[in-house]
């Protein structure tokens, strides 16, 4: 199989595609000819060295795939050879095949083709599991997403707005305001010349936000406190603007908040496994009806994959940066 490889933490540079050995599934996993994998911030900080796969895992990079089941391993009834999946990766999707607990794989949702499929298993995930499931944001809730331009933010828009939240969101450009504003935003900041503590607290009387879903980590860390509103729920699953900041626990006590941080890759299939079923059951009819679109900048050859990486550190990307074998 074709697959990228790494000569060493590094830039994008040291990506390169090579050939490895053919996979073969084992007991209770599928094995998919990948149609296309999607670039993830993650995947950038594991090209540095800062993440590596969790034990057991492939080497290789990349967090989800679309393609199409080609074998099945022992134990495993609920997929058929030749159907057309998506899957939740906990690595090796940079490549022309993977293997994976089934539990872990998706249907395609109608209407949406192969190849675009794989800019949906991350983020839905993502997404579902950590605002819905764990922050349990609610219709009129106040949701406050930052890097609304990028993948995570374009699907959390999208799905915080059809469930009837009222969604606030960051971004760097005015391109990407207007395109979260398009997707859902009710508001959209910039956050190079505008406070989002000040916006957000304006234009809910002082409420603040009921959820925050944060990228930046330490950074916003104090910010992110103070925007939340009372009983409010901010949940960290990044870390672009550092790991160490200060916690002010009287501000957070007054306020009856709870500060969640959370990892998608390194919870166990079982873990996976449930967040993936209710994927499919609560978000999937709305990707099946058109509420929700995924958002693809771009379509690149796996043998462009340092332009990728570079594509997603520029900023310039909205939306998934996507990967064909």
């Amino acid at each position: 199989m074709r697959a990228v490889t790494q000569s060493g933490p590094g830039g994008p540079e040291t990506l390169t595609v090579t050939e490895l050995p053919d996979l073969v599934p084992g007991p209770g996993e599928v094995l998919i000819h990948v149609a296309a994998t999607a670039v993830n911030r993650a995947d950038l900080l594991q090209r540095q060295g800062f993440y590596p796969p969790p034990p057991g895992a492939s080497d290789v990079i990349g967090l989800e795939c679309s393609g199409t089941i080609a074998a099945l391993g022992d134990g495993v009834e609920t997929w058929s050879v030749g159907e057309q999946v998506c899957a939740l990766l906990a690595g090796g999707g940079y490549a022309s095949q993977v293997v994976v607990p089934a539990a872990q794989v998706m249907p395609v949702p109608e209407g949406i083709d192969l190849v675009t499929a794989a800019a949906l298993p991350e983020v839905a995930c993502t997404v579902w599991s950590n605002v819905f499931m764990v922050a349990g944001l609610g219709p009129g809730d106040v949701f406050l997403v930052h890097g609304g331009g990028g993948g995570i933010g374009t699907f959390a828009i999208q799905l915080a707005a059809k469930t009837g939240a009222r969604v606030f969101t960051t971004a760097g450009s005015e391109e990407k305001l207007a395109r979260c504003r398009e997707l859902g935003a009710e508001v959209a900041i910039n956050y190079h010349d505008e406070d989002f503590v000040a916006v957000v607290k304006e234009a809910t009387g002082g409420r603040g936000a009921d959820v925050v879903l944060d990228n930046m980590g330490a950074k916003y860390l104090g910010r992110n406190v103070d925007v939340l509103a009372d009983e409010g729920r901010l949940v960290i699953i990044g870390m672009q603007g550092g790991v160490k900041a200060e916690l002010n626990i009287a501000q957070l006590l007054a306020k009856r908040g709870a500060v969640i941080a959370t990892a998608l890759r390194s919870r166990p299939v079982e873990g996976k496994s449930r967040i993936c079923a209710s994927v499919v059951e609560h978000v999937w009819p709305l990707v099946d009806d058109g509420s929700i679109v995924p958002v693809v900048s771009a379509v690149l050859p796996l043998d462009r994959v340092g332009d990728a990486h570079r594509l997603i550190e520029s900023g310039d990307s909205v939306g998934k940066v996507l990967l064909t074998p």
